[in-house]
This record gives structure tokens, C-alpha cells and sequence, in this order.
């Protein structure tokens, strides 16, 4: 404070005004002169948006933040007045402050716009490198903000080799504090550089599954079949068990084909050909087996394997319908019947089945009889159902 009322003692009135004039008339011209910069670049950028350095000089006025174009401001205007010794030199060091923190910024709106048109090249043909990059981006601007940070601390005359060993030693309590966050880190290194999915994949996670959109520092997005966004820990998605569809080649397709009971030997004979020939008529497609595979409970059962040579669940699936109604077909022409679930009773001759009813609570009581329900037998034989009766025998 006594610094700042010897400094106002030392200049008159006017030369305050003039130097607040130049301090406001610098800070306009700086603010007037990055949005007619915008504009104009904006203007070029439409015309021509295949230039691969088109977009340099729009990324670097777009990161000039115009909150460290106040010290600039201020120094031009101390240029007309006398400060002490004190101030001018920390007037000084604030401008040179401020430079380093904007080169930062420049800095990293490079790296940025790089990578960015990196992922854009590489998105949906290179997953590994998407996914690599997007942990460069966070090394690359890490090691920017450290380093600038160095910088400033080195040109504030702080001692930066006792400070970086005190960060050594404090480093310790630090990892103890953020150690999921670490975690984390190490996590998405690992998914890196092992490669367990990358960007574009589709993966299972438990009972959820979508497509990899992002792998962050500390947490990976999926965009689920339905359209919401599903965010994973990372460490948490490495621990989990996860199938990964993406490194699929080819597809195994088995099915059980049910016959009903009834068929003769010559049909049951002549149907694993005809799967056969309607598989191999479908590309690509690999034809693997077809067994009568068992008597089973209530039907004839075939087994049919097949291999679809893409990854492509859509094309599978397309080409199960095209087998699923050359079969229809067939059975119809050749007189065969799909089995369904079905249970014969049969009882010993002169044996009483008794049938136990659950109670109604809407009949009429015992002493009362329903005339419905006298009628009912009556009705259920006009339309030919079958009832059971308390002696009926099969």
C-alpha cells in the first residue's frame, strides 16, 4: 500500500489520466482488433477448408484469452507515469507472467487442433490410434502446463530444484490421497497400450454394451444401442469381464431344427442334404455340420452349424431368415411337420383319473345349484371341447 500512494504522490493528476487513457485505449484496441481477426478468419476458413494450415491462425486468436490482455494494458500505460523501483519491476514480472500463461494456451490450442484432425483422419479405420491419442493429448498438455509453470516459478526467483525435490517427498502423501485417480491413469495406460478395445468397438460389459466412443484419463464412454451414454471408471472396466465383438471374424451359428414325431426314415434321410445345399447357397457363409442329434422329448432333433465369414451381426441374421423359410418351404412340400411341445396321457385300462377343481368363489352355494352350471357340459359338447368327469377313463 505504501508503494502504491508513493507512486500516486509522484505524478500529477494529468499524467494519471493519460496513463489510464493509453491503459483503457490499449485494452479496446487488443479486444476490437481479436474480433475483427475472428471475423476475418472465419471468412477465409469457409473458402477455403481443405488448406491444412487454415486453421492455425483461427485455433491461436481463439485461445487468447482477453483476461491476460489486462497486464499488457496496464504496462503500456505505466508508460507514462513513474513508478517506484518495486512496482515497475513487479509490473514487469506480471506482464512476463502473463506472456508465458498465453504462449501455454497457444500451445495447447495447437496440440489440440492437431490431434483433433489426427482422430478425425483415423476415426472408424484405426481405433488403436484414436485410442493412443487421446492419452497424447493429455501427456502432451500436461507436460506444456508443468513446464510453463517451471518457467514462472524460476523467473519469481523461487528455488525450482528444492522445489521439485519437496514435490518428491510430498509426492508420496499426494498418490495416497488420489490414489483412484492414479488408478485410473494407470488403467488407461493399460488400455493403451494392451489394447484389450479401442475406439469403435463394440463391447459387453456385464449387462451393459455399446460402441466405444471415447478412452479419457480416468473414464471410458460407450453409446449404448438405444443412444445413452454409458460411463465406465476405467479401472472398474478393466477389472469386469467383457466380451469384445469388434475382434470377431467370423460367426458360429447352431441351431436345433425340431421334426415332429411321425416322420418316415426316407424324409429324416433326405433333410440333412437339403440344409445342406440351403446354406452353402448364401455367401459367405461356411458350411460346418448337420447330425440328427437326438430323440428328444416331444420331437426329432437336428443339429445344424454353420459359419458366417464376417462380423456383421445384421448379415447373419439376414442369412438365418433366408435358411428359416428355404426350410419352411420344403417341409411344406415335402410333408413334413415342425415339432412343437406336446404331452400324451395315457392312463392303464380301468384306472379313474379324479380331477380336483380350485374352488370358485362365484358359484352358488352347495344347496343351490347354478343353472350354468348344469348346462355347461351341455354347451362345452356343441362346440366339441373334450371335459373330464370324475370317472373318466382314457
Amino acid at each position: 500500500m505504501r508503494i502504491l500512494l508513493q507512486a500516486w504522490h509522484e505524478n500529477t493528476v494529468p499524467e494519471w489520466s493519460l496513463a489510464t487513457l493509453l491503459a483503457l485505449s490499449t485494452l479496446l484496441i487488443l479486444i476490437v482488433a481479436r474480433h475483427v481477426a475472428e471475423l476475418i478468419l472465419k471468412a477465409l476458413e469457409k473458402r477455403d477448408r481443405t488448406a491444412p494450415l487454415s486453421k492455425v491462425p483461427a485455433a491461436l486468436v481463439a485461445s487468447t484469452r482477453l483476461w491476460l490482455l489486462i497486464p499488457l494494458a496496464m504496462y503500456v500505460g505505466a508508460t507514462a507515469v513513474q513508478l517506484p523501483d518495486k512496482l515497475d519491476h513487479g509490473l514487469d514480472r506480471l506482464v512476463v507472467v502473463m506472456l508465458l500463461v498465453q504462449a501455454a494456451f497457444w500451445i495447447n490450442a495447437l496440440i489440440s487442433l492437431w490431434l483433433t484432425g489426427q482422430i478425425d483422419k483415423r476415426r472408424g479405420t484405426d481405433g488403436e490410434a484414436v485410442t493412443a491419442l487421446a492419452l497424447v493429448s493429455f501427456i502432451a498438455r500436461t507436460v506444456v502446463w508443468t513446464f510453463i509453470l517451471l518457467v514462472i516459478l524460476n523467473h519469481l526467483d523461487f528455488n525450482v530444484s528444492a522445489l521439485v525435490t519437496g514435490l518428491g517427498v510430498g509426492g508420496v502423501a499426494v498418490a495416497l490421497a488420489v490414489q483412484n485417480v492414479l488408478g485410473d491413469l494407470l488403467a488407461s495406460l493399460s488400455i493403451v497400450f494392451d489394447k484389450p478395445f479401442v475406439v469403435g468397438d463394440f463391447i459387453i460389459v456385464d449387462n451393459f454394451m455399446g460402441s466405444v466412443e471415447k478412452v479419457g484419463v480416468k473414464t471410458t464412454r460407450l453409446r449404448s444401442l438405444s443412444g445413452e451414454l454409458i460411463i465406465f471408471s476405467n479401472s472398474d472396466l478393466l477389472k469386469s469381464r467383457m466380451r469384445n465383438y469388434k475382434q470377431m471374424y467370423e460367426r458360429r451359428v447352431a441351431y436345433n431344427l425340431n421334426v415332429a414325431y411321425g416322420a418316415r426314415t426316407e424324409q429324416l434321410e433326405a433333410l440333412p442334404g437339403f440344409l445342406k445345399q440351403s446354406i452353402e447357397a448364401n455367401t459367405p457363409v461356411r458350411f460346418d455340420s448337420v447330425h440328427f442329434k437326438e430323440f428328444g422329448e416331444w420331437a426329432i432333433v437336428f443339429e445344424v452349424v454353420y459359419f458366417v465369414l464376417s462380423p456383421d451381426n445384421g448379415l447373419a441374421m439376414d442369412i438365418q431368415q433366408k435358411i428359416n423359410l428355404d426350410t419352411h418351404r420344403y417341409f411344406l412340400s415335402s410333408g413334413l411337420d415342425f415339432a412343437h411341445p406336446v404331452r400324451t396321457l395315457q392312463a392303464a385300462p380301468g384306472a379313474a383319473l379324479a380331477v380336483q377343481l380350485a374352488p370358485d368363489h362365484n358359484t352358488a352355494p352347495a344347496n343351490e345349484p347354478d343353472a350354468s352350471a348344469i348346462d355347461k357340459p351341455a354347451r362345452a359338447q356343441q362346440r366339441g371341447d373334450k371335459t373330464w368327469t370324475p370317472n373318466a377313463i382314457a
